[in-house]
């Protein structure tokens, strides 16, 4: 059987007006329908299965495309947010008749069910709840990295009906991918906030989701194309963020281990020391054209006034009280950076997963961030001291 042939003729109809407005620039023809899915347009239709086709150049089918598409995959992404509140708002917006499912859009009555209603209900209740937890989110989260892309998937090939298997399985993929990226970020922004003690962040991300959800669902109902070109948009956004993301995440999962381990961590660290790790060390060679001897270096992560979330070392040298250098670990972005301190300042400030110096240059006005982990306390407050007194007699002469 072949995917793709050319449109045979229908015979010729009105298109009638319907709410969402398929009979635009339908003429005197319309596509035929396969199992409930209209065939596709440009001269040649989808082979979905028996039935009849359409006229090659019919604005009636491209239209019913879309909707088609922009549903199937609106509801994919809208389940990696949310599985369980799609599954049960949608499902309760047909079972209540809030909505009237069209001819295309019949095969979704299932979701009116009384125990789909049932069972989402269950476990939206439970997520409304654990979702607002920090730390409890991320491990809800975690049991759902394969249930959401699954759900989705399934809601997207659903909304096809009786499409060949190829159709579906490439929908499929291609909604699973879309739900897991939603997944992923709202997983990963949820580490993010916990870093915080206070749960005010998570329930305020947690509704702001819900009602996301929702709203896209009335989105979905009113103008499916509009909301598929707005998913897109936010797919897109997040694939481009998805790196800056990962290392956000990846930080934050290092900082909380080493506070969970942190008895073990913090007898043996204690002292500074002039030791470089391997690409620390080739780093700071390219840096170091004078030669000068280290005086110490702390392993940290970058926080601001460079690229954030980069894992390296803050190094003093024992020639330049008044330069520090911040040589990072990737391979894949050079991250390195000589901080001019003369008459600048350092701040130590304690936190809950990590300390953080502050360093301020007051010639270039420039301000620097870096944190490290609660393991390295002592270690931090010493070096915090030493670029005091290093930097000391530097302001004197300056006044």
């Amino acid at each position: 059987m072949q995917l793709w042939q050319m449109a045979k003729p229908v015979q010729s109809a009105e298109c009638l007006p319907t709410r969402r407005g398929y009979h635009s620039g339908c003429g005197r023809s319309v596509f035929g329908t396969v199992g409930g899915i209209p065939a596709l347009e440009m001269g040649f239709s989808h082979e979905f299965g028996s039935g009849t086709w359409a006229f090659p150049g019919s604005g009636c089918g491209r239209m019913n495309s879309l909707h088609l598409l922009g549903i199937a995959f609106g509801l994919a992404m809208l389940s990696g947010l949310n599985l369980y509140l799609t599954v049960f708002a949608s499902g309760l917006a047909i079972r209540m008749h809030w909505i009237t499912l069209s001819g295309d859009f019949q095969q979704l009555a299932f979701l009116g069910d009384d125990w789909i209603l049932g069972i989402s209900g269950v476990f939206f209740a439970l997520e409304f709840f654990a979702d607002k937890i920090p730390w409890v989110d991320t491990f809800w989260d975690t049991l759902h990295t394969v249930i959401r892309p699954l759900g989705g998937a399934l809601l997207a090939t659903r909304v096809l009906g009786d499409a060949s298997p190829t159709f579906l399985v490439i929908v499929g993929l291609m909604a699973g991918t879309m739900s897991f990226a939603t997944h992923s970020a709202k997983a990963g922004t949820r580490i993010i906030a916990n870093g915080s003690p206070e749960p005010f962040t998570n329930i305020g991300l947690s509704l702001g989701e819900d009602f996301a959800v929702l709203g896209g669902l009335a989105l979905l109902h009113f103008n499916p194309i509009l909301a598929l070109v707005v998913f897109l948009l936010v797919l897109m956004t997040t694939l481009y963020f998805a790196p800056k993301l990962f290392r956000a995440v990846k930080a934050k999962l290092w900082l909380a281990y080493r506070k969970l381990n942190l008895p073990a961590f913090g007898r043996a660290e204690e002292g500074l020391s002039d030791e470089l790790s391997g690409r620390v060390a080739e780093g700071f060679a390219e840096l170091n054209l004078l030669h000068e001897k280290v005086l110490w270096s702390v392993p940290c992560l970058t926080r601001k006034g460079l690229p954030a979330n980069h894992f390296g070392a803050l190094i003093a040298t024992v020639e330049e009280p008044g330069r520090l250098y911040f040589v990072g670990e990737s391979r894949w972005k050079k991250v390195r950076e000589t901080l001019e301190l003369d008459g600048g300042t350092v701040e130590r400030i304690p936190g809950f997963l990590f300390d953080e110096i502050r360093l301020a240059d007051a010639v270039n006005k420039r301000r620097y961030a870096f944190a490290f982990d609660r393991s390295r306390s002592r270690i931090v407050e010493k070096m915090a001291d030493s670029i005091r007194n290093r930097l000391a007699p530097i302001s004197m002469e300056v006044e």
